[in-house]
């Protein structure tokens, strides 16, 4: 065979690779989609918290008589609070509560009360890029008292410190978490799946090796998923193939045999036609009535001969075709399966008297006495043989009353050496019978079968003047 230094891939080339590197990508990316809301959210809840701390921090101006705290304390409970001014707005009225001497210029304005989801994962990219000073105004209400409203101005500096390292914190666990659970997913997959996918993969590239070896056929499987179901059709291919090597060998065989008997079998049946002729000069009635029957049934062996070699040599069946009525062949046949019968068993027959075909008359016969002799003998008591014609198409049914095709012999009905329902038939019967149909542009399908008889429909076309050879 080509190409015969086909293997199995390796790791770093197989499936188990490009699943591990798949399984790692997609956990990745689910951390990746799970840490974009997480650091906007802790955004947020940064400035709720630095919000609330200049709240708490403008409350200590309560606490004095004329609400006035000297610089000292003014500028520790802004460094508390992480800001440099804050202003306070209470019923309508807004004033500043704490401000350091030299304020900074506002860079940008954050509101709290937005919920917008993109507004704030956006302020959080913003802030994770930029570098440098820059300057917040962040309002909202406080946490410490709804009824407020508090304006904050401090450095986005701190915040984008700790939003930076909590990214850190978030991408080192995210690793931890995505190599973990990579491995045991991995694991579990690689048993499930790549483990059967490697087996069943290693089977096909030994299969091809060496079709007709034995020791690398598939285990038997009880799973019912896709891989289960590839396993077991894959095994029954293999074995189909197996068989049909078998087969193949059997049949170069019997084309090897049959090619060296048909000289000497040729001129046996010549010495037969000799005496066949001398028979039909007789002046007895009945040698002269049985007579040509006698030299059909040689010509037929003589052709038998050569057909089976043909067949053995795979060659297309060589049809010979010319005008005939059907029901002279019918009962043609007949008087053969009730000479070659064993028991009691009765042939009928139902065709129109007028009813032709264009065909090779002796395939035909070999034809339907293949399918009628497998119905004898099979034990059927009765067979009958009807024709009619189905819109230009003749339609042969043989039908008997035999106890029906086992379903062994029904999967493999037309397989050489197979499909025979008796241990010691040879299969080639109705292979041949289909074989003889389909060289008529026809075909022979089993109508249907069971306890109460079987039936073959045979269908043939006309067919025309031209093709008389």
């Amino acid at each position: 065979m080509s190409d015969s230094n086909v293997s199995t891939p390796s790791f770093a080339t197989g499936l188990s690779a490009r699943l591990l590197l798949l399984i790692v990508a997609l956990i990745l990316l689910s951390e990746a989609l799970i840490y974009v809301p997480s650091i906007s959210r802790y955004r947020r809840a940064w400035l709720q918290e630095h919000l609330a701390a200049g709240h708490l921090a403008s409350l200590a101006l309560e606490a004095t008589p004329d609400q006035m705290v000297d610089e000292e304390l003014r500028d520790r409970l802004l460094f508390h609070a992480g800001a440099h001014g804050v202003a306070i707005q209470r019923e309508g009225a807004r004033f500043l509560a704490l401000s350091a001497d030299m304020p900074p210029a506002v860079d940008e304005t954050v509101s709290l009360d937005r919920e917008d989801w993109f507004y704030w994962i956006q302020g959080a990219f913003e802030t994770l890029d930029r570098e440098g000073s820059h300057v917040l105004r962040v309002m909202g209400k406080s946490p410490k008292a709804m009824e407020a409203r508090v304006e904050v101005v401090l450095d986005e500096a701190p915040l984008r410190s700790e939003m930076r390292g909590y990214s850190r914190r978030i991408l080192l666990l995210s690793l931890v978490i995505s190599a973990v659970t990579a491995v045991f997913v991995y694991l579990g997959l690689h048993w499930m799946m790549v483990r059967p996918m490697r087996r069943i993969t290693a089977s096909m590239v030994a299969f091809r090796g060496d079709p007709e070896g034995d020791g690398h056929r598939l285990p038997d499987t009880d799973r019912q998923d896709e891989i289960g179901v590839a396993q077991r059709a894959l095994a029954q291919m293999e074995e189909d193939v197996r068989s049909a090597l078998r087969q193949k060998a059997r049949l170069a065989a019997l084309g090897g045999a049959v090619t060296k008997i048909n000289h000497d079998l040729r001129n046996s049946l010549a010495t037969a036609m000799l005496v066949s002729d001398r028979l039909a000069a007789s002046a007895d009635p009945d040698v002269r009535e049985i007579t040509p029957k006698l030299i059909r049934s040689i010509d037929r062996a003589v052709a038998l001969c050569s057909h089976t070699l043909d067949y053995a040599g795979e060659r297309d069946v060589p049809l010979f075709k010319e005008r005939f009525y059907l029901t002279d062949l019918v009962q043609d046949v007949i008087a053969g399966l009730v000479i070659d019968r064993d028991g009691d068993g009765e042939v009928l027959a139902h065709v129109p008297p007028m009813l032709e075909l264009v065909a090779d008359e002796g395939q035909l016969h070999r034809a339907l006495t293949n399918i009628g002799r497998n119905a004898l003998q099979a034990g059927a008591k009765h067979v009958t043989i009807e024709a009619h014609d189905r819109n230009g198409i003749v339609v042969i049914a043989i039908t008997d009353d035999g106890p029906g095709l086992p379903p062994k012999a029904q999967d493999k009905l037309f397989q050489p050496f197979a499909g025979s329902a008796r241990k010691d038939g040879t299969g080639l019967g109705l292979v041949i019978a289909r074989d003889v149909a389909r060289a008529h542009n026809g075909d022979l399908v089993l109508d249907r079968t069971g306890a109460e008889g079987t039936v073959f429909t045979l269908s043939l076309p006309p067919g025309e003047e031209d093709e008389i050879t």
